[in-house]
């Protein structure tokens, strides 16, 4: 069934001034929201310690914010069109605050875990809605372009600064500053909210879909579950076979149920675009080889080369250079003259990165290290601005906040995965064997890259999909 697309009503113009300014606290809480998917990272093994946890049990502390987040990003980009995007957008910084402290205040590790999934909550209250707001607030399309571009540059700086960030942190003030440090952040992005960002909303927003949501949890969480219970419980165990089976199950059911609703969670057709199709998938592949680099790295320099947090956080920073000086560049090349030219460059850094580190043993030399942090960082740099702006071009702006939440479901299933993927592949391989139990996961990485190829060959300036 074609739901019909309603427009949403007109916005009062905003001057440049105040349309860059909305854009500067959106910006801010992205910053949060990249941050706590990383930074927690580099502070797994002195967390281990203060809780005395295992890895299966570190992975779930990394994952239950990412499950979340995917989970309910659609949703809370459909409720931001329906209640307020400012609106949703504040409620979701106060239940990221609440959850910050749990997780500061965490007695052990089934505590900080079961924060961290409230975290989740309220980071998909941030994420969508926060890309809707600027969407909203820049009607032309070259400059919302360039906006799209800042916006995935402050995005990729916080994912590769966390680790130096938390390595920073963990040295000085311990495990637990990685989340008191939101505090003041969020403070600051309330009081700027309510100042700068106009409320908006769309005429007729999508009707909230429980049955897509309840199926849609399902796939995500049992599918990554499984990625992180299966070395423990093994892959042909009946319990892993159930869990396939409930996946798969779980994924027929979506699809079905999703087909038959007039205003679907997310719309079968639209993945029958290709330009769509594309760029869910390549987001999906990108941060599934940044997540895997962040947590191989922070395994590796810990364990097997016997780094500080802080110097293995500080390893990661040509990661950081790397996003953050092409992520504008993406934004601007992608504005002027579409998505296939910067998806190539990313494919092509992501591919080189990978295949640094594909023979890693215990003593790679640090100049190759840094150089695939290096290209793995450009390539993300320069993937994020196209990925995002097709995504978000491919729906009409009524529907702004739901497109925004699609693209970033992917990215944290993405996410998901290359943490689950990470932690299953050196899974009870003591320091020596690390780094060669690691070699799949540069494997991975490189075939990541490698995919870019395909996103760049069906990529082209995105055109609005009607219904």
């Amino acid at each position: 069934m074609t739901a019909t697309i309603h427009a949403v009503p007109p916005t009062p113009a905003l001057s440049a001034r105040r349309r860059w300014t909305v854009l500067a606290v959106c910006c801010l809480s992205m910053f949060l929201v990249g941050l706590d998917t990383t930074i927690v990272n580099v502070g797994l093994p002195a967390i281990g310690r203060g809780l005395h946890a295992g890895t299966r049990s570190l992975e779930w502390t990394v994952d239950a914010y990412t499950l979340v987040l995917a989970s309910l990003l659609i949703t809370s980009g459909a409720m931001a069109d329906r209640f307020g995007r400012r609106r949703v957008f504040r409620l979701g910084l106060s239940v990221f605050a609440l959850a910050s402290l749990l997780c500061a205040i965490a007695p052990s590790v089934e505590m900080l875990v079961a924060a961290r999934a409230v975290q989740g909550i309220g980071a998909s209250m941030l994420s969508p809605v926060a890309l809707a707001i600027v969407v909203n607030a820049m009607p032309d399309p070259k400059e919302r372009a360039q906006a799209i571009g800042v916006w995935a540059a402050v995005f990729g700086l916080s994912m590769a600064v966390g680790p130096v960030t938390g390595g920073a942190l963990v040295a000085s003030f311990g495990w637990r500053s990685l989340f008191w440090i939101n505090a003041p952040v969020i403070v600051i992005a309330l009081v700027l909210s309510s100042v700068f960002v106009p409320e908006s909303r769309a005429q007729r927003p999508q009707r909230l879909d429980l049955p897509g949501q309840l199926l849609l949890t399902a796939v995500i969480g049992s599918s990554v579950a499984v990625l992180i219970e299966g070395p423990h419980i093994g892959w042909t165990s009946p319990r892993a076979l159930c869990a396939y089976v409930f996946t798969a199950a779980a994924a027929a059911a979506f699809v079905r149920v999703e087909s038959r609703r007039s205003e679907p969670l997310m719309d079968p057709r639209l993945f029958r675009t290709p330009a769509f199709r594309s760029a869910f998938l390549g987001a999906v592949a990108v941060f599934v080889a940044l997540n895997l680099t962040l947590l191989l790295n922070t395994l590796y320099l810990q364990h097997t080369r016997g780094w500080t947090p802080l110097a293995a956080g500080t390893a990661t920073l040509p990661m950081a250079v790397g996003a953050v000086f092409c992520a504008p560049l993406s934004g601007r090349m992608t504005g002027r003259g579409g998505p296939r030219l910067p998806l190539l460059l990313a494919g092509g850094f992501m591919t080189a990165g990978g295949l640094c580190l594909v023979r890693l043993d215990a003593d790679t030399g640090v100049p190759l290290l840094l150089l695939a942090y290096l290209l793995i960082g450009t390539g993300f740099g320069f993937a994020n601005a196209p990925i995002t702006n097709t995504a978000v071009s491919g729906l009409p702006p009524a529907r702004a906040a739901v497109a925004g939440a699609i693209t970033s479901t992917a990215r944290q299933f993405g996410a998901a995965i290359g943490i689950a993927v990470a932690g299953g592949l050196v899974a009870g391989a003591d320091p020596a064997a690390l780094a060669r139990a690691s070699r799949p996961g540069w494997i991975l990485v490189t075939a990541c890259g490698l995919f870019l190829f395909l996103v760049a060959r069906s990529a082209r300036r995105p055109a609005a999909i009607g219904g």
